[in-house]
């Protein structure tokens, strides 16, 4: 939002003035930004906490506002949303032959999705039982 004042030819005080009045007056609000923008990554883009939270990080959120926004995700959802794109993946690799190719790339296309590896090797350990 700065930068944009900036950009827009506006001084460093009244920016910061401006800044302040938005804050103030709950136009612009870190915590609620964060979770809103945290819930339409995952129900929208199926992302996981480790990619939602690394783009928080780039848009200079707090770590407070981050950890609101992660423990708004609710666990059956996120459980239920990696186990389809496990079984998705899976469906979509049944031509390939070898097992530990098949396993990589399942836990490939997790980890880019920004899911916890744990979570990714227990549902390949739960797998490989079945």
């Amino acid at each position: 939002m700065k930068e944009k004042l900036y950009s827009l030819g506006l001084y460093k005080n009244a920016v910061e003035e401006l800044m302040a009045t938005l804050v103030e007056e709950n136009y612009l609000n870190e915590e609620r930004f964060a979770i809103q923008f945290a819930g339409g990554r995952f129900r929208m883009k199926q992302w996981g906490k480790v990619k939602i939270k690394y783009e928080l990080k780039k848009k200079q959120v707090s770590d407070y506002c981050i950890k609101k926004a992660l423990a708004a995700i609710e666990t059956d959802d996120y459980e239920k949303t990696l186990r389809k794109l496990f079984a998705q993946k899976k469906q979509s690799l049944k031509s390939e032959k070898n097992i530990f190719i098949k396993k990589r790339k399942i836990s490939d296309y997790l980890m880019t999705k920004g899911f916890e590896t744990d979570k990714i090797n227990e549902l390949l350990k739960n797998w490989q039982a079945t």
